[in-house]
C-alpha cells in the first residue's frame, strides 16, 4: 500500500535520523494511513478509501459526498 492520502495528498516526508554521536542516516516520516470503508448513498455502494488520520477527520466534517467529489476533482479514482 502506498503511503499517501487520497483526499489530502499527504505523502511521506524525508529527513535524517541523528544518532547520539551525531551521525546522520536517512529516514522516512510516513503519514498515519488508514483504509476506511464508507457508504456512498448517491451511488448505492460502499467505497474504500486510503486516508490519513487528518483525511478521516476531513470526511467527518465535509461528508462523504463532498470528499469523494474532491478526490475526483484531483483526478483520483474512487
Amino acid at each position: 500500500m502506498s503511503a499517501h492520502c487520497q483526499l489530502t495528498g499527504a505523502r511521506p516526508g524525508f529527513g535524517n535520523r541523528i544518532s547520539h554521536s551525531h551521525r546522520r542516516t536517512s529516514r522516512r516520516f510516513d503519514p498515519n494511513i488508514q483504509r476506511k470503508r464508507y457508504w456512498l448513498p448517491s451511488e448505492g455502494r460502499h467505497v474504500r478509501l486510503t486516508l490519513s488520520a487528518r483525511g478521516v477527520k476531513t470526511v467527518d466534517i465535509l461528508g462523504i459526498e463532498a470528499a469523494v467529489a474532491r478526490i475526483r476533482a484531483r483526478g483520483g479514482k474512487v
